[in-house]
């Protein structure tokens, strides 16, 4: 694999150069297009702006808000004056954000009105109530030391913010801030991001990406889908999550190829979009592509422009994947696996791998990446066939987790391999397969049982939707299973079906001890089921029954 060695403003400047007059940035929904040379000459006057109000090389500047059209404005600006980006989640609530603007020692926030029921607006005056009294850009919080400046992502007026409008503004009038300079001086290995994991477990982890990180990512993703400068990809996943940014963005700006993105996810946006901005490729989580295909109106919009795509998050039952292929005409499109300590893709399926391969298997390493299944226990590497867990190694390794070194040190050891902390198995043809996560593994009466293992056969059974298999608690076996089931619309199921249809086809201590239908998986803002909340809820219910 051929690596780029550059920074993303570099980049960014070097296909403004190339092709100026290719859209880059499109919101179909607003008509609202941003050429390659357009958008690079906004991004020049808000990395002055940022300047022009003190931010420099190295600070952390946040950006709290679904996918407005100046997200992207300030990942490139802040690349290309140095700084570091803080994605932070859109449902964060107040505990969670506090936790992450100290941690990450955020310096500048921009933030847009809200999300959903969270008003951003009002959360950060509750937590930083001084902002009312300072003048803008010299706050002083004892509760958020660092923190000087906050922005809002619009025009309007708020009192010790900033507005975007008037930053932009401010850098097209400090011309002789010299940009090139500045860009320069930044270096490939630089941290360019920093994303906060999910916290589904513990508290979340500020994973340090540099330049070299993400772009090679986009690099390999995008190869896998074919793209070019013609391609159009439809990003409705969001840009906190590297789903968006890395997935999305990087491979668009490394194939010179162009975003056609959503401010949030709406099925009928997202099949508007395809038709209006002739997509060819699409992205989301299986939820998402389920939800479109299932729309009343899907089948009045012309999808015939779609070819490639990406599912990723959890994974896909095949008859989704089926029509995905089928309906929606994409008949290349590929499954991602990784996490975001790797940048995030470990592996992916190729583009002409056959439907099978697609929903049985995340696919092979990507070009530069190593991948090896290891044990658990003594970190020996495992034959083909045996389970283990994923391990990776190469340029996509996080740089670490920003103040824990202790945490950096568990998770990559000294030879340099990543420990993704998911179960896994390799095939003769170097083709691997998720079987789940170190924790999720149930152990009953001494039995190792892979909860993807049970998920996938019942998801061969006619009426289930979705199910995520977890352990229970059992005084006799040290967990039992159970079994959380979404059936489709007007079908009746009995838990006492839901064994019968596994007697005799999964091994007895694999059957579900516990059936509970639900309406809905918890998930985190990334489309990622809780699994641990089911746990608890799972405990709960059965200690009331």
């Amino acid at each position: 694999m051929q690596y780029l060695e550059t920074t993303l403003g570099s980049l960014l400047r070097q296909q403004a150069r190339q092709q100026p007059n290719r859209d880059f940035i499109v919101y179909a929904d607003r008509d609202l297009h941003w050429t390659y040379a357009e958008f690079d000459k906004r991004v020049d006057d808000l990395a002055r702006g940022l300047l022009a109000i003190g931010l420099k090389k190295g600070d952390h500047v946040g950006i709290w808000a679904a996918n407005v059209p100046d997200w992207n404005t300030l990942l490139f600006a802040t690349a290309r004056t140095g700084m570091i980006l803080v994605t932070v989640n859109t449902g964060y609530k107040l505990h969670e954000l506090e936790y992450l603007m100290k941690q990450s020692d955020l310096k500048c926030l921009f933030l847009a009105d809200g999300f959903k029921d969270s008003d951003y607006v009002s959360m950060v005056y509750e937590l930083v109530g001084e902002l009312k009294t300072v003048q803008r850009g010299l706050l002083n919080s004892p509760r958020f030391p660092a923190l000087k400046t906050v922005v809002y992502v619009g025009s309007q007026k708020h009192r010790g913010m900033y507005s975007m409008s008037e930053i932009l503004l401010l850098g097209q009038h400090t011309q002789e801030i010299e940009i090139l300079k500045i860009e320069a001086e930044c270096d490939t290995n630089d941290v360019v991001n920093m994303q906060y994991t999910s916290g589904t477990t513990g508290f979340p982890k500020g994973v340090m990406l540099t330049h070299r990180n993400i772009l090679n990512n986009g690099l390999g993703i995008g190869d896998n889908q074919r793209f070019t400068r013609n391609d159009i990809v439809c990003l409705p996943v969001p840009l906190f999550h590297c789903f968006g940014l890395v997935l999305g963005v990087m491979a668009v700006i490394t194939h010179g190829s162009t975003a056609a993105l959503l401010e949030w996810f709406d099925p009928l946006l997202v099949l508007a979009t395809i038709q209006k901005a002739r997509c060819t490729a699409l992205y989301g989580v299986p939820t998402m592509f389920i939800a479109e295909l299932n729309h009343p109106m899907f089948k009045l919009f012309d999808l015939s422009t779609l070819r490639t795509g990406i599912m990723a998050g959890s994974p896909c039952p095949i008859e989704t994947m089926r029509q995905v292929i089928d309906q929606m005409h994409m008949s290349e499109v590929t499954i991602c696996y990784g996490l975001t300590e790797s940048s995030p893709v470990m592996t992916q399926t190729r583009y002409d791998d056959d439907l099978e391969s697609k929903v049985e298997t995340v696919g092979r390493a990507l070009p530069g990446v190593e991948v090896t299944i290891r044990d658990p226990e003594t970190h020996a590497e495992c034959p083909d066939g045996t389970h283990g867990e994923f391990c990776c190694r190469g340029y996509n390794t996080m740089k670490g987790y920003y103040k824990m070194a202790e945490e950096t040190a568990a998770c990559i050891d000294e030879q340099g391999w990543l420990h993704s902390g998911d179960l896994g198995v390799k095939d003769k043809q170097g083709r691997f397969r998720v079987t789940g996560r170190i924790k999720d593994m149930i152990i009953r009466g001494g039995e190792n049982i892979y909860p993807k293992e049970i998920e996938d056969f019942l998801y061969t059974m006619p009426g289930i939707k979705d199910v995520q298999i977890i352990g229970i608690p059992s005084e006799k076996y040290g967990e039992e299973v159970g079994a959380f089931v979404i059936l489709h619309d007007n079908i009746t199921i009995t838990e006492e079906d839901i064994k019968d249809f596994c007697r005799g086809q999964i091994s007895r201590f694999k059957i579900p001890r516990y059936v509970f239908f639900v309406g809905e998986f918890p998930l985190t803002s990334s489309g990622k089921i809780q699994k641990y909340l089911l746990r608890e809820q799972g405990a709960k219910l059965i200690h009331d029954r």
